[in-house]
């Protein structure tokens, strides 16, 4: 890892996890069972739902739902290129078509409302609400545009975990959703994620297809269940391990600390460059406690090199990040759906305008004046 003076992110791990992830390997149960059971039930509990369905990451979060859904060849999943790819992956490996919407605006990353309803069709099969950076995206309009044609409402709420925002906890207002529990995310367990589901069937079958959609866990052939077992569908092995779990169950009571001292960094931030000719901040009119603030991202003034303000930022210490390239501009999706620029202009120019600048809970007072004062002279020098 770079000597940073202030990293992009940094997970914070210590002795509670190590002692919970050492009681795992002594009990001699490694795959998925009774800590990830109890893991379950507190993320259901910190979210506000009955329950949840641990998984081994965010990924494979996504493509049970899809799957849990029955999108596949000729259905179309309509969803924001300004995202982390994985959604359209699993998307297109379910047979379907990704169609990519653009977002609302400079101020709202979130795809749109409007331009997602141009562009449901009679073959979509659902829509996708990306939650960027832990903001909520327009979840009454998104909704409701699902509810009028019959179709699902997925949240992607990666980067919002058990988060309270102006439209409710993140992830539980759609049919479902879907959760990260990456090694940079707010909840971070190295590898993980969860799903959660209004309908207790929808979220069962999610469990099923889990685990090879097997008729017996392998928890229950241990207790002295049938050994023998049915498989009604075709299912996959996206099971979480108990080491992760472990870890989990730690970064979750600690969750609420950590998430109200992301709250006071970014407002820390917004203080600090509230100023700058040109620069502005996504989401900035927003309440600072109705975001899990996974990332703080700018938008450059206009013309600024941002290749070239990265490299000067780097050489005083500071790392940076780009969240995200637009997925439709992938070559693969150029190639398999025709995909070209031009074709979302306000999510093209907004990403030749983000940058992602360090965010997270350990950050001190001063990290945050330093990045400030190096990000404000890196400016001045490159404009």
């Amino acid at each position: 890892m770079a000597d940073w003076k202030v990293s992009l992110y940094r997970p914070r791990v210590g002795a509670a996890e190590a002692e919970a992830v050492a009681e795992v390997i002594r009990s001699g149960w490694l795959s998925n069972g009774p800590v990830t059971r109890r893991f379950e039930e507190e993320f259901a509990a910190a979210a506000g739902v009955e329950d949840s369905v641990a998984v081994s990451n965010g990924t494979a979060a996504l493509h049970l739902a899809f799957l849990a859904l029955g999108v596949g060849p000729g259905d179309e999943v309509v969803l924001p290129s300004l995202s982390f790819v994985s959604a359209a992956a699993v998307v297109t490996l379910c047979g379907a078509t990704p169609v990519f919407a653009d977002v609302s605006g400079p101020h709202d990353l979130g795809v749109s409302p409007s331009d997602v309803a141009a562009r449901v069709t009679d073959r979509t099969r659902a829509i996708v609400a990306m939650h960027y950076g832990g903001h909520a995206a327009d979840l009454p309009a998104l909704a409701e545009l699902a509810r009028r044609h019959g179709v699902a409402l997925v949240e992607d709420s990666a980067h919002a975990p058990a988060t309270m925002s102006e439209h409710g906890v993140l992830g539980t207002v759609g049919d479902i959703g879907c959760y990260s529990f990456f090694a940079t995310k707010n909840l971070a367990m190295g590898e993980g994620g969860a799903v959660v589901a209004r309908d207790a069937r929808l979220r069962e079958r999610i469990r099923r297809l889990r685990s090879h959609a097997l008729s017996v866990s392998a928890q229950e052939r241990h207790r002295g269940g049938p050994s023998v077992y049915d498989v009604d569908s075709f299912g996959l092995n996206y099971r979480p391990t108990e080491v992760g779990s472990a870890i989990g169950l730690v970064q979750l009571r600690d969750l609420p600390d950590r998430q109200r001292r992301r709250q006071e960094i970014v407002a820390r931030y917004r203080h600090e460059l509230a100023d700058l000719p040109g620069l502005l901040l996504p989401y900035a009119g927003r309440a600072v406690e109705h975001g899990a603030h996974h990332l703080f991202a700018v938008l450059l003034p206009p013309g600024t090199p941002r290749p070239r303000l990265q490299e000067r930022l780097a050489a005083a210490g500071v790392q940076t990040g780009v969240h995200y390239p637009p997925s439709h501009l992938f070559t693969a999706y150029r190639e398999r759906f025709g995909c070209r620029e031009g074709q979302l202009p306000v999510t093209e120019d907004v990403m030749e305008r983000q940058l992602s600048l360090p965010l997270y809970s350990e950050l001190t007072d001063d990290d945050v004046r330093l990045v400030a004062t190096e990000f404000r002279d890196a400016l001045r020098e490159v404009a």
